[in-house]
Order: structure tokens, then C-alpha cells, then sequence
């Protein structure tokens, strides 16, 4: 089930393939698409009966290396340390955004994500706090 849904994801996805550069940053989508279109063959004939969460869905592969597909190898990697990258931009939001949160947003640094619409349109936000927003793909 969990795997047609990122095969579906990949046919959305396709089209964006394409545009995600090395330079790039690769949203969540981009990343479970790739996976999906890059390893959808390779994840259904070596990780069945594997609940499909991110680490297990990456040991599985780890695993198969030596027999999964070439752009399978490739394109998994990159994509969770896409993934990894994009959850650690994340986290750091919190940090590099503090005072907006709390003085333009009215907000609460513990959550984050309740000031992020906030963050987004307010006016004054410093360029840290931008730039780890743009990082964290919320803008």
C-alpha cells in the first residue's frame, strides 16, 4: 500500500525530476518520488513485508546494494540525505527565527510551526531567519 503511494508520488513527481539540481533543494515530495521512480521495482522484489518508515525503507536498501538497480544506489542516497537535510533546516527555524516568533508572531519557539504563516508574510523578519525558512522549504 505504502509503495502505491510512491509510485503514485513518482508519477506526479516526474515531471519535477528533471528540475531537481545538485544545487537545488529537494522538498519531501521531489524525495519520496525520486525513491519511488528510481527504486519501485528493486523495493517490491527485495524489502516486501518491510513497514515502510524512512529508516527502514533506507536499511532495507542499504542491504540489497548489491542487488538493486544502478540508479536505485544512487538516487536513494540522495534523496535521504535530502530528506535528512530538509528535517534538520527544519529544526533549526526554531533557533534562527526566536525573536520573530516571539515579537512579530505572538508566538511560541516549542512550536515552531503554529508561527511559520506568520514568519512568512510578517514584515521585519531578519535575513536569518529567511534564509532558514527558504532552507527549510516553508517559503
Amino acid at each position: 500500500m505504502v509503495l502505491a503511494a510512491l509510485l503514485a508520488t513518482a508519477q506526479m513527481a516526474s515531471a519535477q525530476t528533471a528540475r531537481i539540481g545538485s544545487a537545488e533543494k529537494m522538498t519531501f515530495g521531489d524525495a519520496a518520488g525520486l525513491v519511488a521512480q528510481s527504486c519501485g521495482t528493486d523495493i517490491e522484489a527485495n524489502c516486501r513485508g518491510v513497514n515502510f518508515d524512512a529508516n527502514r525503507l533506507r536499511e532495507c536498501l542499504s542491504r540489497n546494494t548489491d542487488v538493486i538497480s544502478q540508479a536505485c544506489r544512487t538516487d536513494y542516497l540522495r534523496a535521504f540525505d535530502a530528506i535528512q537535510k530538509r528535517i534538520g533546516a527544519r529544526v533549526s527555524v526554531a533557533n534562527a527565527c526566536a525573536r520573530e516568533i516571539v515579537k512579530l508572531c505572538n508566538g511560541s519557539t516549542k512550536e515552531t510551526s503554529k508561527s511559520i504563516t506568520c514568519l512568512t508574510t510578517a514584515k521585519g523578519v531578519s535575513r536569518n531567519c529567511i534564509q532558514a525558512m527558504d532552507d527549510a522549504g516553508y517559503r
